[in-house]
């Protein structure tokens, strides 16, 4: 399992105020079936309870890379968030998608934020899912207990 997350440099893990990765490998669901949960916008809230006040991309609710669309999250008022890469899981590749949130606030509260998910198919019926958030502000220091 090599497969890991394409960071931009500016969000490279230990080099952020806060880090987060989660990884679950299951069986008896396929990456395709994940896919078509997570790449879904309008999906979301159907499996996540600390989601809301999503505003889907213009072109429909399917997250593509260059789109532009809005959440809610952990009490923060909904995040402006750019698609920065969408690649559907097939038996070649695992599935790809990331997005970055960027927000300008007074009195330092600007936030970064670039989360990114692989899901890829593996051997014997199993799919492995990695989450992983790289954020910078105030704030994250906060969670981090900086």
């Amino acid at each position: 399992m090599s497969t890991a997350i394409h960071w931009p440099d500016r969000y490279t893990p230990g080099t952020t105020d806060n880090y987060v990765s989660n990884e679950v490998i299951a069986k008896g669901i396929t990456a395709a079936q994940i896919w078509a949960l997570l790449a879904d916008i309008t999906k979301w809230e159907t499996y996540y309870w600390n989601c809301t006040e999503i505003t889907p991309p213009k072109s429909g609710p399917k997250l593509e890379e260059g789109n532009d669309f809005q959440f809610s999250t952990f009490g923060f008022p909904p995040l402006p968030c750019t698609v920065r890469e969408s690649v559907a899981p097939s038996a070649s590749q695992p599935g790809r998608i990331a997005w970055e949130a960027v927000t300008d606030g007074e009195g330092g509260k600007t936030i970064y934020v670039y989360h990114a998910w692989i899901i890829e198919d593996l051997p014997g019926g199993r799919v492995r899912i990695l989450t992983q958030e790289s954020q910078i502000g105030d704030v994250f220091k906060d969670f981090a207990g900086k």
